[in-house]
């Protein structure tokens, strides 16, 4: 990336990030330095609500993608009205994220950026990223496939982007 062009940044969001969205950005960063884009697109996670903020990722989410292979790392924030600036695209996990971070977009402006992380699913056809968090191990196994799937997916479209700009 030249000196002078800022990186594309995505902030992925579910409700108290520390299940969904922080799995979201662990799978894309490690998908991301193995692509030609490492140098040009930086990676957040946030939540919808501060109860967990400062909190790493939950247990048993860090145990299914540190079975996978995956670093686990990362803090609990809550997404801000200024993160609706500071991101080219906002990836939130479900439905009532949405909403919620169409909230905090009072004139609508940014609305196009605020998306469903699934439309970029290729293999899962799924409506949303379900919240694992009273669920058992299943439900963290179906979140780590859904990231894997559709984390592959957004880097490809973004691989395409860059080669068509």
């Amino acid at each position: 990336m030249s000196a002078n062009r800022k990186p594309f940044r995505v902030l992925f969001v579910c409700m108290g990030n520390i299940c969904r969205s922080p799995a979201a950005e662990i799978v894309c960063k490690k998908m991301l330095g193995e692509s030609d884009l490492a140098d040009s697109v930086e990676l957040d996670s946030a939540g919808t609500i501060g109860y967990h903020t400062g909190n790493g990722p939950d247990p048993r989410m860090a145990a299914t993608l540190k079975a996978r292979g995956y670093p686990v790392f990362g803090r609990a924030r809550q997404i801000t009205a200024g993160d609706l600036d500071d991101f080219n695209l906002i990836l939130v996990a479900d439905e009532e994220n949405l909403a919620d971070v169409r909230r905090l977009d009072r004139d609508g402006s940014r609305s196009a950026k605020i998306r469903l992380l699934v439309e970029y699913c290729e293999t899962h056809d799924a409506p949303r990223v379900p919240d694992p968090y009273y669920g058992g191990q299943r439900g963290f196994e179906e979140v780590a496939d859904l990231m894997e799937d559709a984390c592959g997916g957004l880097l490809r479209n973004l691989e395409r982007g860059v080669r068509e700009s």
